[in-house]
């Protein structure tokens, strides 16, 4: 996120000819989503669904930054995917004020592959299981793309019956595409289960069989393609001419690191810090 926020603040002090934008001479980012991040949508429903009773993941999904970041955005759990309107709202902004500042050398990094592996998790898998009394039935999977793709079976006591989330027009499987990652569906495990362990009554243990997800996809990342299609967000970026990036230059994980995967998001590599010190002023 603060990739974009300076990306912004550099672009719009350039546009209002603040005189400090003169001083800046090198831009650069850390696996900042400039095509969008992503989080699975059977963990945003799941949020909205269990809202009544912890409202903590809700929030954070429907927070500002989260909505202007998030590609698909839910704001309820039976909501439809969709951009955002904050999200648009932020972009509209940022074609305002030039989109990208002009006056410094812009680079960035990913923790993401980019020679378009993914992370192996296969589409319709089942990433987290309710295992509690109460919360026998729900299951979160990885994202299948295309249309009528069932991606979580939602149940939380005092409901009885199970409700289904569907997607429609995803067309990737963003789950399980290069980039950098997020634990996210072991972040709702590990909250639920330590809900459980404070207060045994509540019942909600539950098993993370996959913890992570793409998070930042790498054509996002550095900024090279957009995250629509399966073509796009598995781009083998290392054969594409560099030119294409709206970045300057920019760094990928490479199969010779020490580390050859998609890695955590953020995740501070010997490689990818020595890459960005190289090219300081």
């Amino acid at each position: 996120m603060g990739g974009l926020v300076t990306r912004y603040a550099l672009a719009k002090m350039e546009h209002e000819g603040d005189a400090d934008a003169e001083e800046v001479a090198l831009y650069w980012s850390y696996d900042s989503p400039h095509r969008g991040a992503w989080i699975p949508v059977a963990v945003q429903a799941f949020a909205h669904y269990i809202r009544a009773s912890d409202d903590r993941f809700s929030e954070y999904i429907n927070s500002a930054a989260a909505q202007q970041l998030l590609r698909w955005h839910i704001a309820t759990s039976d909501a439809k995917p969709e951009i955002s309107e904050k999200r648009q709202d932020f972009l509209e902004e940022l074609k305002k004020v030039g989109w990208w500042p002009q006056k410094p050398r812009k680079i960035g990094v990913g923790n993401g592959l980019g020679n378009g592996q993914g992370n192996g998790y296969e589409p319709g898998a089942l990433a987290l299981e309710g295992k509690g009394l109460n919360i026998t039935g729900t299951k979160l999977k990885v994202q299948s793309a295309g249309n009528n793709q069932l991606v979580a079976e939602l149940r939380v006591a005092p409901r009885l019956v199970k409700t289904e989330v569907r997607t429609s027009e995803i067309f990737t499987t963003m789950d399980s595409a290069p980039g950098g990652t997020l634990d996210s569906f072991g972040i709702v495990a590990d909250a639920l289960n330590t809900l459980t362990k404070n207060n045994p009554v509540l019942a909600l243990r539950s098993e993370a069989h996959i913890r992570w997800h793409c998070f930042v996809p790498s054509v996002s990342a550095v900024a090279i393609r957009d995250v629509d299609t399966e073509d796009d967000l598995y781009t083998n970026i290392d054969r594409l001419d560099p030119s294409e990036s709206e970045l300057d230059e920019f760094r990928l994980v490479r199969p010779e690191d020490e580390e050859p995967e998609n890695q955590e998001h953020t995740l501070m590599t010997e490689e990818l810090c020595s890459w960005i010190l190289e090219r300081l002023p």
